[in-house]
């Protein structure tokens, strides 16, 4: 028997594909141009959709670079986790270190755009979805670090979730402070580490 209607699976088919456009196209303009000099409407004409149904998947360019550094932000806390899991055998400080390598470099990759990215997620409204998913990814970030701290005997669970914050505060102010843009990621990340060993080493001496 007919319907009028499009089957739900069908209209979720291109619903995906439609999102998947935007997602595509924002992704190459923030890269070509910054997140500064791109428009929504740029956005729309590329991925090939009226501009309201764009607004139907991000309602503001803020919405549309943080759906697209989620992705990012979420494969580099994964790259970073597993190679935290083949440090093992070394100290807490190196196995932290191989955790946010990746998050570092998928900040600073297109500086701005990182920049702008971690802004909005601090100082964005919490309730916003896309904003709530980098939330729950930095959350992701934070409890990782905090389980491989709680890996040395001399660093409790309260103390590791403290410490946690401490070091990605060190990592927020790191990659968007404007003194530390014109240096590279490996200067970054050793300024970092030094940060990470004297919080760690105060940490040790009060113990």
């Amino acid at each position: 028997m007919g319907s009028g209607h499009m089957p739900i699976g069908r209209r979720e088919r291109a619903k995906q594909d439609k999102r998947e456009r935007i997602m595509t196209a924002a992704r190459e303009l923030f890269v070509e141009h910054g997140v500064d000099k791109v428009t929504t409407q740029q956005v729309a004409r590329r991925a090939d959709v009226a501009i309201g149904t764009l607004y139907l998947y991000a309602s503001t360019k803020a919405e549309l670079l943080i759906m697209v550094q989620n992705e990012k932000f979420a494969a580099a806390i994964d790259s970073g986790l597993a190679a935290a899991n083949t440090a093992g055998g070394q100290g807490a400080l190196e196995r932290v270190i191989a955790l946010i390598r990746p998050v570092v470099e998928c900040v600073r990759e297109h500086i701005e755009n990182g920049r702008t990215y971690l802004h909005e997620l601090v100082f964005g409204d919490p309730a916003e979805p896309y904003r709530q998913a980098g939330l729950t990814l930095a959350g992701r970030l934070e409890d990782g670090i905090t389980g491989l701290l709680t890996r040395d005997e001399h660093i409790g669970a309260a103390d590791a979730a403290r410490l946690a914050r401490v070091i990605t505060a060190i990592i927020h102010i790191s990659t968007t402070a404007t003194v530390y843009l014109h240096r590279s990621d490996d200067a970054v990340l050793a300024d970092i580490r030094d940060q990470i060993h004297a919080t760690l080493a105060l940490h040790h001496r009060a113990a």
